[in-house]
């Protein structure tokens, strides 16, 4: 929905290609800085200051007016952060877990989040046709986005406990 919302404020259709090509190329740089990065700093605090900038970012960009060259930033910024949760997501599943049945539950929290941006897209599109407008789901947005940041406070960065079978 983000060229066609750039295109409902007067913007390019052109700039819309150069946000999502923005997009791609810092989801590369963000990715591989949050993977350095969970070496030193644990990994709930980088999911959380993720979730939360994102939120920020998306009220810094709905609350200035939009020009091709904030809609470039904020595609920037929105990659940097878009594929970022990958490794310190990855990581707590792995060291939570264990490697075992790593892809199995890697891959349910793949899913799950492939059903989110699903509905997400499909209520965007609801919601557009409804009020004519983004605005009701770019907050919702942001909502997700600090839900998201204080869900992942409370992770506990180790083994999950499991019962060792007893011999009868």
């Amino acid at each position: 929905h983000l060229p066609a919302y750039l295109a409902d404020r007067g913007i390019p259709a052109t700039t819309g290609g150069w946000v999502v090509a923005a997009i791609g190329l810092f989801n590369i740089v963000g990715s591989l800085s949050v993977g350095w990065l969970q070496n030193f700093f644990p990994k709930r605090y980088l999911l959380s200051v993720i979730y939360f900038s994102r939120a920020l970012a998306t009220v810094a960009f709905i609350s200035f007016p939009v020009t091709p060259f904030s809609a470039i930033a904020f595609g920037a910024v929105s990659g940097l952060l878009w594929l970022s949760s990958v490794p310190p997501t990855s990581a707590l599943v792995a060291l939570m877990f264990g490697t075992r049945w790593f892809s199995t539950l890697y891959g349910f929290a793949f899913v799950s989040h492939q059903v989110g941006g699903f509905l997400g897209v499909w209520l965007g599109g609801v919601v557009f046709e409804q009020f004519g407008s983004y605005t009701p789901i770019w907050w919702l947005s942001v909502l997700f986005g600090v839900l998201s940041a204080l869900i992942n406070l409370p992770i506990v960065e180790a083994p999950v406990a499991r019962p060792v079978a007893q011999p009868a």
